[in-house]
């Protein structure tokens, strides 16, 4: 696969630099120069008028959409079992269907097929939990690779409160496959990196995290986990960390909680959910610098409750979306755009009337440049970001009046049409698909 190309797209081009304004350009020019945007223009400026330019006149261009938190081995069952709340969903779907990764033939036809429609769908950038199966989490890298995506990828670490046959032996024997793991693939992958991946504070004593924090600092590696998604879960994590001062503490005693001190030694964070953080948590989320992923439609479909994601926003501190597959039931980014939205509206209804509802662009702003930061100058066309981008055509959504283009991205969004519409995908300026130039 050819990496770093330089070329320009032409289209009607929608992108948010602030969480609360659009930028719109119509039948205008997206430049990319190795891999990395140069802005957007009325007329291609004479010094990229050599570039090969794919036009795609009429059809909607946006940054290529950013998921922080999604469960590959998940994708096999997704839309299934979702009339159970968390623990019983993790008992009766998710934990059997893991437990098949430990047959490599099982999880690379799983991989596979979930490689393949994550390429194709409009998330350019993706955070993944495998499974404790180090073989299996190697799979889905290889696999993750040949998509052309940026991706981290996690072997997850679980060596209680899990099934027999799904929890490590002890912590020595969890430390030992992950540092196994980081060795078979170190200088291996361009786009794929590792992520430590502690499951969540149930499942990992705390010998365990005490040998994870060392192995993050002498790797350097950002860490993914779940956070206050559940109020029974929670309860258990004050059970079992009775010395913790609220959930995210258990994982701070153990440097697992993003920024640490001194501020040199910073080490980013994905907590999932954290639909029922407390001021205090909150706190620490936003002093650490640590990433909440937002999964909306998770979070309704196991009756976690609803983020308070404006008092997130209100606080300053890095916030994105993800689909949760398979809490969440689809990969779309774009309807996790939606359910931000929607799910926002109940929470100003029905929990907290000061707490002003998402609008759209906010949402999509999550989706694109607030979950990109994680990863660095991504989820934007603005110059010097990664050129990432996703073209949709909407024109089988006819209408009897105009439209500007943040309505048409709107409309697109809630009518699903990135489940049939992408005609072409950019990640780090490399062409992933055209559907519209290879006919």
């Amino acid at each position: 696969m050819n990496t770093k190309q330089s070329f320009a797209i032409k289209g009607d081009i929608c992108f948010c630099k602030m969480k609360d304004q659009w930028t719109t350009m119509k039948n205008a020019y997206a430049v990319c120069e190795t891999g990395i945007s140069q802005g957007v223009f009325a007329q291609l400026p004479e010094q990229y008028a050599h570039f090969p330019v794919y036009d795609f006149t009429g059809k909607l261009i946006i940054p290529g959409l950013v998921d922080l938190h999604m469960h590959a081995p998940q994708y096999a069952f997704r839309g299934m079992g979702m009339d159970l709340e968390l623990m019983d969903w993790l008992g009766q779907q998710t934990f059997p269907e893991e437990a098949k990764y430990a047959d490599l033939s099982y999880a690379d036809k799983a991989y596979t097929i979930f490689a393949d429609n994550i390429k194709h769908s409009a998330t350019s950038h993706a955070c993944l939990f495998a499974t404790q199966h180090r073989a299996a989490t190697e799979l889905l890298m290889d696999r993750m690779e040949q998509t052309g995506m940026i991706s981290f990828v996690g072997k997850v670490n679980m060596d209680r409160e899990a099934p027999d046959n799904l929890r490590e032996s002890s912590a020595e024997a969890s430390a030992q496959e992950t540092l196994r793991w980081l060795y078979e693939i170190a200088g291996k992958y361009q786009r794929t990196k590792p992520i430590l991946t502690p499951r969540f504070i149930p499942s990992c004593t705390p010998e365990l995290l005490a040998k994870l924090q060392i192995i993050q600092q002498e790797y350097k590696l950002p860490v993914q986990s779940h956070l206050s998604e559940n109020t029974g879960e929670i309860a258990f994590v004050h059970e079992l960390c009775p010395d913790a001062r609220f959930y995210g503490d258990a994982y701070d005693a153990y440097g697992l909680f993003g920024r640490q001190h001194p501020k040199e030694h910073t080490y980013p964070a994905i907590m999932a959910h954290c639909v029922h953080s407390t001021e205090e948590e909150i706190k620490l989320l936003r002093d650490n610098g640590v990433f909440v992923a937002h999964c909306p439609a998770s979070n309704t479909n196991l009756s976690s409750g609803i983020a308070p994601i404006r008092r997130y926003l209100e606080n300053h501190m890095h916030v994105g979306l993800g689909s949760d597959i398979a809490g969440g039931h689809t990969e779309s980014i774009l309807r996790a755009v939606c359910d931000a939205v929607q799910v926002s509206k109940l929470y100003w209804r029905l929990v907290d009337n000061g707490a002003v509802p998402l609008t759209f662009c906010e949402a999509f702003y999550l989706a694109t440049k607030g979950g990109g930061a994680f990863f660095g100058s991504v989820g934007s066309l603005e110059r010097g970001y990664d050129f990432s981008a996703v073209v949709l055509d909407d024109s089988s959504l006819r209408h009897p009046f105009a439209l500007t283009i943040p309505q048409r991205l709107e409309r697109a969004a809630y009518s699903a049409l990135d489940a049939y519409g992408i005609c072409a995908k950019f990640v780090s300026g490399t062409l992933l698909f055209d559907r519209t130039h290879s006919k």
